[in-house]
């Protein structure tokens, strides 16, 4: 859905969900901004039993004079309006029609923008992505896409605190989009410590006292599960950043339960445990997680929860997670690994070809750059043997220039003529950031063809379970393999031993003869 599809719909209301915070306020203040620049008569309203109350978000909407309306009484607004229907085009910002957490307003035609999981069934206007950690990064996108720059740094502020508010201090930020709006927006720095440090009521204080005192505690597996009441989820990072410091627990779970279902944060200490991976792994068919490695977090829709798990009760819910987690996962040092072949088989890689990015044909020796992948962001400093592949799906690894000089044929061809990159349509696109000048560039126009010699022999397997492979080259990260996935190590160095997803394995590979 483009906003120019909504853009010739006038009057438009936008409407926050009931109890709003600041993702849903920052998301209808933004698309305020453009419908009344496109010269729309556009108004924001929020319904339900309560007005705004929270501190930081009174001071949200009066220093960045956000204009939102509390509509208390539904039926005295629809009253004026014939039918009984809002007139023009009502746009959900952060919600769903219909759904639990916002009032249902008849409206002649509705559009929903949102970052949730779907809930209802979705009306025919709807653009809903879940893997964002935002709304506003999704409004974000939209402006953008319609060519709508952002000056104003009261919206850009708005926008990066509802960011800031929904993915608990960037602590469970894990989207490319998210990091490239929390970047690109111009925003007021004094003004989002003021509202950071006006997040927290006497009442939340208590909240999070009472939720410390009784916890879950395996000695087994260093982990701990707290069950905190209803509060912002700025609270159960509190708890769980306090929890995390205990000497005798490598990472947490603290929880709570919504109108909707459950949010949860995570914290590790470990470099075995990343958090972002074992939030994705909780979250794993019932909602969605992410983050970082130390802190991260999720949510889990309540109607996905009762449908998988009818009989189980939220605690024990999570701890028979976290035991699976740990119970049925391999953890591979390379570097020390000494790997048993017996159980695999030899592979060639196949005469397929892929990109290559010399960096320093990009920039400057000793630049230290930031690769931002829909996987994750990868750190590097230019050097004269950094060679950057893409894959066959977009997919970004280093590679050193000794080895990729004899196990691939380059050419000057550009990457966008590759078969591969036409097919593939990316969710996003490899960007470099410069981290000296802030410059961001995207990877893929820098890139070029190459494709094997087929001198890349190696031996692999498919798992069964999940693994956990520390590399040779990066001894601080792991790489995940899933049941399904394939570990693989070259015949020429018996410690270089990696992971190929299943799909990428067989487009990449084939059975040597």
């Amino acid at each position: 859905m483009k906003l120019a599809e909504l853009n010739r719909y006038n009057p438009i209301t936008i409407q926050c969900h009931d109890n709003p915070d600041a993702d849903t306020l920052a998301s209808g203040y933004a698309l305020y901004r453009y419908f009344q620049d496109m010269g729309r008569e556009v108004r924001v309203i929020y319904s339900g039993r309560n007005r705004i109350q929270k501190s930081n978000l009174l001071l949200m909407m009066d220093h960045l004079q956000l204009p939102v309306t509390y509509i208390k009484d539904v039926s005295a607004l629809l009253g004026q309006e014939p039918e009984g229907k809002l007139p023009g085009l009502l746009i959900m910002v952060d919600c769903q029609y219909g759904a639990g957490n916002v009032t249902k307003l008849p409206a002649e035609e509705v559009a929903v923008i949102d970052h949730h999981q779907i809930e209802v069934a979705p009306v025919e206007k709807s653009e809903i992505n879940p893997h964002l950690g935002s709304c506003s990064t999704l409004v974000w996108q939209l402006l953008c896409q319609a060519g709508y720059e952002i000056k104003d740094q009261n919206v850009g502020t708005a926008l990066y605190y509802g960011l800031f508010t929904d993915t608990n201090q960037f602590a469970e930020i894990f989207n490319p989009l998210d990091m490239d709006m929390r970047e690109a927006v111009p925003f007021d720095k004094t003004q989002i410590t003021l509202f950071r440090n006006s997040n927290l009521s006497l009442q939340e204080l208590e909240v999070a006292g009472v939720a410390m005192i009784r916890h879950i505690y395996n000695d087994d597996y260093k982990y701990a599960i707290i069950k905190s009441k209803p509060c912002d989820p700025n609270i159960l990072g509190l708890i769980s950043d306090f929890l995390i410091q205990v000497a005798e627990v490598y990472c947490c779970v603290v929880y709570n339960e919504t109108k909707d279902g459950y949010k949860f944060s995570v914290r590790s200490c470990v470099k075995e445990v990343q958090a972002n991976e074992l939030a994705a792994f909780l979250a794993e068919g019932v909602g969605s997680g992410g983050g970082h490695r130390e802190k991260a977090g999720g949510f889990i829709s309540m109607p996905l929860y009762e449908e998988a798990y009818p009989t189980l009760h939220s605690e024990a819910f999570f701890s028979e997670r976290l035991n699976d987690y740990f119970d049925h996962c391999q953890v591979i040092y390379a570097k020390e690994y000494e790997i048993d072949l017996t159980d695999m088989s030899p592979f060639v890689k196949k005469n397929i070809p892929l990109g290559y990015v010399e960096a320093t044909q990009v920039l400057p020796l000793g630049t230290p750059i930031t690769i931002r992948t829909l996987e994750g962001d990868v750190d590097m400093v230019v050097d004269d043997n950094l060679i950057i592949m893409v894959g066959i799906k977009g997919e970004v690894y280093p590679n050193r220039r000794e080895r990729f000089v004899k196990s691939y044929e380059s050419t000057q061809r550009s990457y966008h003529e590759c078969e591969n990159h036409k097919q593939c349509e990316l969710l996003y696109e490899p960007t470099i950031h410069n981290r000296s000048t802030g410059e961001v560039m995207k990877l893929i126009d820098h890139a070029k063809i190459c494709t094997s010699t087929g001198v890349t022999h190696i031996y692999a397997r498919e798992l069964t379970e999940r693994v956990k492979v520390f590399t040779a080259w990066d001894e601080e990260k792991y790489m995940l393999g899933k049941p399904g996935d394939y570990l693989a190590v070259r015949c020429d160095d018996k410690h270089d031993i990696y992971v190929v997803e299943r799909d990428i394995f067989f487009k990449t590979y084939e059975e040597k003869k």
